[in-house]
């Protein structure tokens, strides 16, 4: 083989390396804000099954389930200080 075929296939897997490793940070920002989205609906599934005792409730939407996956301890405070101010998110 000749070492200009060399050069250029090993310049196309660099190639290849750095678009991978470009695509690859948005897709882990995309995949941990689901996972912030599922944990946040768990837990307001979970206030929302105890405040039923109460008859309290919290919206279940994608921003409050956001809010409350990415900020947990805040995030439920937050929106549960809100339910009970009377704003509904």
């Amino acid at each position: 083989m000749e070492w200009k075929a060399v050069f250029f296939i090993c310049l196309g897997l660099l190639g290849l390396y750095l678009m991978g490793s470009v695509l690859l940070a948005p897709l882990r920002l995309v995949l941990r804000l689901l996972w912030a989205m599922v944990v946040g609906t768990c837990l307001l599934g979970l206030i929302n099954l105890v405040g039923e005792l109460f008859h309290f409730h919290i919206a279940l939407n994608p921003l409050t389930a956001l809010a409350a996956g990415l900020y947990p301890v805040g995030g439920v405070l937050l929106l549960t200080l809100l339910a009970l101010a009377g704003f509904r998110a």
